[in-house]
């Protein structure tokens, strides 16, 4: 596999990252120096700043129940960051899609490049599924307008399914879709004059957040 790859999965660092350690000379392979664009398999010494890289040997994938206040990233600037909270030996998964700092819920790490490449593509179009609490309560118009026609953004229609959470509550939704733009759930409801409130996510294609409290971890068995 090419070198960037083979980096990113042996440490958790991004492709963009392993290839700055490569063009700063700091990766080996068979103790020549590596080039971008260099091919390593898992019968060559691939070393990092000296340090021998070991290849992934097993697939996992592990549920997190995101709580808020905390952002999606390995340097979080000051924020607490998810891998903060993860166990030692989940901190080399990445996630799959993002939650925002103020979000919760069900989010999904894993070192399986096909899953992670089947619940985020477009292709596939796998549901998610939200509860979101408003600022103020939904008019029958704008939900209307949300379920039925969708709401234009600057990068495109963003049509959502909408159900009432509690009956007679026209600020608590749950939230069905397919799409993941960024921050597309609180911009389709700002684009209205509405403030998220809560924005939770509880189910990821076919995996559920259950009875995970926040912080939790859970791994699928395979």
């Amino acid at each position: 596999m090419r070198i960037n790859k083979y980096i990113a999965q042996s440490t958790g660092i991004s492709r963009r990252m392993a290839d700055k350690a490569v063009a700063a000379g700091r990766v080996t392979i068979n103790n020549q120096p590596a080039e971008a664009g260099s091919a390593a398999t898992s019968s060559d010494t691939v070393c990092l700043d000296g340090r021998v890289l070991t290849p992934v040997s097993e697939t996992i994938t592990i549920l997190f129940h995101k709580p808020t206040g905390c952002v999606v990233s390995r340097e979080g600037q000051g924020s607490l960051t998810v891998y903060d909270l993860l166990p030692d030996e989940y901190r080399l998964l990445k996630p799959i899609g993002r939650l925002d700092k103020n979000s919760s819920g069900l989010l999904l790490f894993t070192n399986d490049g096909q899953l992670a490449n089947e619940l985020t593509h477009p292709r596939y179009a796998k549901t998610k599924i939200y509860e979101v609490t408003l600022g103020k309560p939904l008019a029958p118009l704008h939900r209307q307008m949300i379920n039925d026609h969708g709401i234009n953004l600057e990068d495109g229609n963003s049509q959502l399914n909408l159900e009432r959470l509690v009956d007679g509550d026209d600020t608590q939704w749950r939230i069905t879709m397919q799409e993941g733009r960024n921050r597309q759930i609180r911009r389709t409801f700002a684009a209205l004059n509405y403030h998220v409130a809560q924005l939770h996510r509880t189910n990821f294609g076919s995996y559920s957040l259950g009875e995970l409290s926040p912080r939790q971890v859970a791994r699928v068995e395979t």
